[in-house]
């Protein structure tokens, strides 16, 4: 095979130590390789890249190893510019070696023998300041998670014990539910005080509030919704402190968030994640479908003797999959009919709401895309887009369906 790297590093990340392959052309063309081992402190890697810079290392490729490889690619990170995607982290899958043949020295010097030759395609890693961002960010959807996992809880323990506030009150955890947990948790008042705790509309269910709420606590059970109310508050002030360090992060990023959320379904987390997670150079990805099959929103193929098997879409970012779905579903839920909502409304038909909502994603995505190489707002193209699209078709469809209703339909063309 042609060399196309004359010297280049191939890398073997693990918790506390980093296997490093120097593998450079000799005379000849033959290739020479030096291995050593370093760990991972500070120090280490400094000594590391001081090491791959006294050799003459020009390209670096390692293995993204859980969160390993985060630091070692930070200490490589600025001292390897000249080459494009320099230190790249490479998707593990693409880079096994022969069964048999697994140790961290084998390992590094296959990774070092694919880059040599130009088998390797670099991983997407963004710029710092977008790694920073998607850091927190990350971290803010894990404490919703706990959040809505406390939540779940609460309401548990109320069902356990009988009380079916969750099926009288729409919001169990508004201003008026919150006031009768703490009148349960208390346990001072009776099912008619607590009942009159209700604010607003609620108020015309008080009769209702004082069954649901008539069921007497154990010791244990008080304990427990002290203990869960108190975590689902301390959640909602943390995430708030995180809004707030997000908003400071992503301010430079004003003009391309008012872009995003001019698409109907994206607020301004699902903008957030869009951003922390693909950045805002759309040079990175090739074109939409590049982008599209990355995030693993689009189908998979699983083809062998000409039977095409399950098109189920592939692992991608389950981070990014996850707003643009929730942005999709919540975009064509909206009052006024857009033409992505009349997507999701065909497709669902035909195929159900989660595969819809997905093709719903793949078509923000697409679109993002574009938004962001163009530095242009989202145009919608209309509710009647589709009908426009195939005129003759929708037609057919439509004398079709009045037929089976019993009707005699004949068409004719409208005088102009």
């Amino acid at each position: 095979m042609e060399v196309i790297v004359a010297c280049c590093a191939g890398l073997d990340v693990h918790q506390a130590s980093v296997v490093a392959c120097v593998n450079s052309t000799g005379r000849g063309g033959r290739s020479h390789k030096e291995v050593r081992t370093f760990g991972t402190m500070r120090d280490d890697l400094i000594a590391l890249r001081d090491w791959l810079k006294d050799a003459g290392v020009t390209l670096v490729a390692m293995e993204s190893t859980g969160v390993y490889w985060k630091p070692v690619y930070d200490a490589l990170e600025d001292h390897f510019e000249t080459i494009p995607a320099c230190a790249g982290t490479v998707n593990a899958q693409h880079i096994k070696n022969v069964p048999g043949r697994k140790t961290d020295v084998k390992d590094c010097e296959w990774t070092s023998d694919l880059l040599r030759h130009g088998l390797v395609r670099p991983g997407f890693v963004p710029p710092r300041d977008i790694r920073d961002l998607r850091e927190l960010n990350r971290y803010r959807r894990k404490v919703a998670q706990v959040q809505a996992g406390e939540r779940n809880r609460l309401i548990k323990v109320l069902e356990t014990v009988g009380i079916k506030l969750a099926g009288v009150a729409s919001d169990v955890f508004g201003v008026s539910g919150r006031a009768m947990i703490r009148a349960l948790i208390d346990g001072e008042d009776t099912a008619e005080a607590m009942a009159e705790l209700a604010r607003g509309t609620l108020r015309g269910k008080r009769a209702d509030l004082a069954r649901a709420l008539d069921v007497p606590l154990k010791p244990h059970q008080r304990f427990m919704l002290r203990t869960q109310l108190a975590r689902i508050e301390q959640a909602e002030a943390d995430l708030e402190r995180i809004d707030t360090m997000l908003r400071e992060m992503i301010a430079p990023y004003d003009n391309y968030m008012g872009l995003l959320m001019s698409i109907p379904g994206v607020e301004w987390i699902n903008a957030v994640t869009i951003i922390a997670e693909i950045g805002v150079d759309m040079s990175a990805f090739a074109s939409p479908a590049h982008l599209a099959s990355w995030a693993g929103l689009c189908p998979g193929n699983n083809e062998s003797a000409g039977k095409k098997r399950s098109g189920k879409s592939r692992k991608g970012n389950v981070f990014l999959k996850t707003a643009l779905v929730s942005a999709a579903i919540s975009g064509c839920r909206r009052r006024g009919s857009t033409y992505l909502a009349e997507k999701y409304r065909r497709l669902t038909a035909r195929r159900g709401k989660m595969r819809a909502a997905v093709a719903i994603a793949h078509k923000i995505l697409v679109s993002i895309w574009h938004m962001l190489t163009d530095g242009t707002f989202y145009q919608d193209l209309g509710a009647g887009f589709l009908d426009r699209l195939d005129r003759e078709r929708t037609a057919k469809h439509l004398v079709r369906r009045l037929a089976a209703m019993g009707f005699d339909v004949q068409l004719q063309e409208k005088a102009a």
